[in-house]
């Protein structure tokens, strides 16, 4: 597709949360939207992810990943967004102008209005979380082996032990039993679930697939191809435990280990990005600290579900065509939002209450240690309740939303900042 050197909106990234945003964007004024994707074709990580569970909140219907991408990418190219694909972005500068390489036109300069970071996220690897032991083939993690299966239609092995009980290690623990491959153990270094515990329920529990709680892998043995690993307990430190050891045979070991936000780009043109999250600071439009530079869905914070991946997009595209239309992107001062008991980060981390005057705001966030009892999800200024919500628990896998309504714009407006608590009810 032919490319213009100068837009009003530049999204990176085609995935759910690039092709909302630049959806969003041309629905509300930006007349020239270019979204650029490292990958041959639109769509990110939904492509190879084939198992349903996709668009409930959004179309009411359980999609697989890549029906879900579809529509939105029908979308797009109905709306008259321009593709550039198979181009690696190589720079974003704080003035928005976009430095990127093509097999098809080589160098090139773009020129945006507004920038939408939309890179998304990628996996933790064995170097990132230290595991022991040889260096035989045999050791992927999880999204790799997705790939391997659900794309290229290779097996990575015959045997499996998954470290880690992350999201897509549990989808790859029920894909590969229906496979015909034999998975040994999930093993989890923390005493709960990382991921979620509908994934737990149909992909381990259905399948009679064991999950070891505070275990992690000791060892890995075998010189070209993985033979076994060495599995132990590990105490509240996540030391291992002496005498707790077990071989375990396997010829492949999969890693589920967590997953982190793609921000080189980021940090490249100057964005502020948050210790915890490990993602960008955003306000309640997902505006970074540079004015025009926007960050929306996985590589802000990593979700749960699509849905919220498509909605902070959405969000984040209205935002910039906003900015991109009239010139400014929020209204008036902005008040920090911060992380009180038993949560562990809250996104955004600033919002300007005047926002609220014509919109919900959404506040997302995840706990530190599950509450296994009914809570209470409370945002506080000072000790003034200002809207709560119960829920029936609190787990670390499983984002808390909580919606500021318009209804609270003149108490959100008194406040110096906003604290949000996750108490027992």
């Amino acid at each position: 597709m032919a490319h213009k050197d100068n837009y009003d909106i530049v999204v990176i990234g085609s995935g759910p949360g690039g092709l909302a945003a630049a959806i969003a964007a041309k629905k509300n004024g930006a007349d020239d939207v270019l979204i650029i994707e490292r990958d041959i074709e639109p769509g990110g990580i939904l492509l190879q992810c084939i198992h349903n569970g996709f668009g409930m909140e959004t179309f009411k219907e359980d999609l697989p990943g890549p029906a879900y991408a579809q529509r939105f990418i029908d979308e797009a190219m109905q709306a008259g967004i321009d593709f550039l694909l198979d181009t690696m972005v190589l720079e974003v500068t704080r003035d928005h102008r976009i430095y990127a390489t093509s097999k098809q036109y080589g160098f090139l300069e773009i020129q945006a209005k507004a920038v939408i970071l939309a890179m998304g996220c990628r996996e933790r690897t064995r170097a990132q979380v230290r595991l022991p032991g040889t260096r035989p083939a045999g050791v992927y993690t999880a999204g790799t082996a997705q790939r391997w299966v659900n794309v290229e239609g290779f097996m990575p092995g015959k045997k499996f032990v998954i470290l880690g009980s992350g999201d897509i290690g549990m989808i790859m623990a029920r894909r590969l039993t229906f496979e015909g491959a034999q998975v040994e153990r999930v093993l989890e270094v923390m005493p709960y679930l990382s991921g979620l515990t509908r994934n737990y329920v149909q992909c381990l529990m259905d399948n009679d697939i064991e999950l070891q709680l505070k275990h992690t892998v000791k060892n890995i043995i075998g010189k070209d191809r993985v033979e076994a690993i060495e599995a132990c307990a590990v105490d509240d430190k996540w030391q291992p435990i002496p005498g707790t050891e077990e071989i375990i045979p396997c010829d492949t070991l999969l890693l589920s280990v967590g997953l982190i936000p793609e921000n080189e780009l980021s940090r490249q043109a100057g964005v502020r990005i948050d210790p915890i999250t490990a993602g960008p600071f955003v306000d309640d439009g997902f505006q970074t600290n540079i004015p025009g530079v926007y960050s929306a869905g996985n590589v802000v914070h990593v979700y749960d579900l699509v849905d919220w991946v498509t909605e902070a997009g959405l969000t984040a595209g209205k935002s910039a065509a906003r900015l991109v239309r009239n010139g400014v992107g929020s209204d008036g001062p902005s008040i920090p939002v911060k992380a009180a008991d038993n949560v562990r980060y809250v996104v955004p981390q600033t919002l300007h209450p005047q926002a609220l005057e014509e919109n919900e705001i959404r506040l997302q966030m995840r706990v530190r240690q599950p509450i296994e009892k009914p809570v209470w999800v409370e945002v506080r200024s000072g000790d003034h309740l200002i809207t709560r919500k119960g829920e029936p628990y609190a787990r670390p896998g499983e984002m808390v939303t909580i919606v500021l309504k318009p209804e609270k714009v003149e108490e959100v407006k008194a406040a110096s900042e906003l604290c949000v608590a996750i108490v027992e009810r």
